[in-house]
């Protein structure tokens, strides 16, 4: 699932994707449902390519979207993702306790829980059910 939602730079939340042209992307909104170009110029990641660093390797992003949906039982995030550093630090280490705190940035961590929030708000709650089907296929 994650392999559809897309961030783009300069433009703030996420987006799903909708079609895709000779040079550019239609993408909507997972806030408000609009729908817009995303052009070759403009960076596009998808949230399934994202992953973040821990002392021995890398953790994709959707299996730390899932160990947040545990903490949080669903829900949206307890803590609010514009709270002080030392907060965000904790939480995260509450969620995947070897994270490398030198590469990994506070502003990554309100990034990923704003994301989580969005993800939540739009029903979106299966983080690595995709993934999954596509590796035991292969």
């Amino acid at each position: 699932m994650l392999k559809e939602i897309l961030s783009l730079t300069g433009k703030s939340g996420l987006f799903k994707l909708i079609s895709q042209g000779k040079n550019m992307l239609i993408v909507e909104s997972l806030i408000d449902g609009k729908r817009i170009p995303a052009y070759t110029k403009d960076k596009v990641v998808s949230l399934g390519d994202i992953a973040i660093f821990t002392e021995t390797a890398e953790v994709p992003l959707g299996q730390v979207l899932e160990s947040v949906k545990a903490k949080e039982n669903g829900a949206t995030c307890s803590i609010d993702p514009k709270a002080d550093n030392d907060k965000l630090r904790n939480y995260l280490t509450e969620i995947l306790p070897d994270y490398d705190r030198d590469r990994v940035y506070p502003s990554d961590i309100r990034k990923l829980l704003n994301w989580y929030n969005i993800l939540i708000n739009a029903q979106i709650t299966e983080f690595t059910s995709e993934e999954n089907e596509t590796v035991s296929a292969e």
